[in-house]
């Protein structure tokens, strides 16, 4: 009876422990938001060519394989969502990782590709 009363008590402290961590509904939203933005196809390759540096919208184009309208609106996605900024050059807009953090998300899903654990 014993082991059943402090199993169910680490369970409760765990449960509190939860609760006390568990970021607001609002922070959830955004961060599922985010999650979502990146995991489209498109958009995640936008993401691995911008890994190697700054490109303006032709140059993606180039690198996604992709039409520069459906690049255009995918990057408006991803600036919605602060993934990714841009800066004007002349007459072109460069665009660059916003948060390098994506970045890592990104390195260590791709790591786990071919993981079986």
């Amino acid at each position: 009876m014993e082991d059943t009363l402090n199993e169910k008590y680490e369970h409760e402290q765990r449960v509190k422990i939860a609760v006390e961590g568990m970021p607001g509904e609002e922070d959830i939203d955004e961060l599922a938001a985010r999650f979502k933005a990146i995991s489209e196809p498109s958009r995640l390759k936008i993401l691995l060519a911008l890994s190697f540096g700054e490109l303006c919208v032709e140059h993606l184009t180039q690198a996604v394989g992709g039409q520069q309208s459906a690049v255009s609106h995918q990057l408006k996605t991803l600036r919605d969502h602060r993934i990714i900024k841009c800066r004007r050059a002349g007459k072109q807009v460069i665009y660059s990782i916003a948060d390098g953090h994506v970045l890592t998300m990104i390195s260590v899903a791709k790591e786990h590709l071919n993981c079986n654990d």
